[in-house]
């Protein structure tokens, strides 16, 4: 009897120690100076930087993995190993892309260890003035009568483009007259988007003048223009039986005339 108990109080002092022994489940990660969040703020092309501080009450080191979601955070260490009862300082830095429009931004910073993770908030503030700026360029009219063009954002916000398209032929005859309409895209700063509008019934033979207006909220209407002239084979057919009916008509008339 005295053997069994003298077993069993063997495995619980083993168990107990085991349990001491353990990383304590009240680690934690939060910003330095107990602050409940990241905020930082810059212009674009800036490199902002913050310090995480994770702590590790229990008896044993505690390593912890790092990780940021959202925003382009870098860490010091991405694995960092917290001696017990002790705070380590990680830095990180953010990194503002040269084309980052002014505005705000949210991400978040994780810490994960011993089966447990903690996310803390980034909030990320992108100074600098707003400018909305657009173009059109490379407009140009193909055989089938499909026109194409680029889009190019010139500014530092984000664009929602929509569109107006125009053509005329022989002395301003109206041939296309389509009103502005969104266009199912959005250009961030420094984005070129090209594009094709179709013409489903160009004419046949003409000279044409097809004007492109683009325009989005706080920009200024850019437009452009290209000219062509449309020949298709049927339309150049036309032309020339119209053309040989007339001289056949003309050469009659001579003939009748003396």
């Amino acid at each position: 009897m005295r053997t069994a108990w003298a077993g069993s109080g063997a495995a619980a002092l083993a168990l107990l120690g085991a349990v001491a022994a353990a990383p304590a489940p009240g680690w934690t990660a939060a910003p330095a100076a107990g602050r409940p969040y990241v905020y930082l703020e810059g212009a674009a092309g800036s490199v902002l930087q913050d310090t995480l501080s994770v702590t590790n009450p229990g008896t044993r080191p505690l390593t912890v993995r790092l990780t940021g979601q959202g925003a382009p955070v870098a860490f010091a260490a991405r694995t960092v190993t917290v001696p017990a009862r002790t705070r380590a300082d990680v830095p990180f830095a953010v990194t503002v892309s040269a084309d980052t429009p002014p505005g705000d931004l949210r991400g978040t910073v994780r810490a994960s260890a011993a089966g447990r993770e903690t996310v803390v908030p980034l909030h990320l503030r992108v100074s600098g003035p707003r400018l909305a700026a657009l173009s059109v360029e490379d407009v140009r009219v193909d055989r089938s009568g499909t026109l194409h063009y680029t889009l190019v954002n010139r500014g530092n916000t984000l664009l929602a483009p929509r569109l107006a398209v125009r053509a005329d032929g022989v002395l301003g005859r109206r041939l296309v007259d389509r009103p502005e309409r969104p266009l199912p895209l959005t250009l961030r700063p420094g984005e070129r988007a090209a594009r094709t509008e179709a013409w489903p019934d160009p004419p046949a033979l003409d000279s044409v003048t097809v004007r492109l207006t683009a325009t989005a909220p706080g920009a200024a209407p850019a437009t452009a223009a290209a000219d062509t002239v449309l020949a298709s084979a049927a339309g150049v057919g036309s032309a020339a039986a119209a053309l040989l009916g007339a001289a056949g008509a003309t050469a009659y008339a001579i003939r009748r005339t003396r």
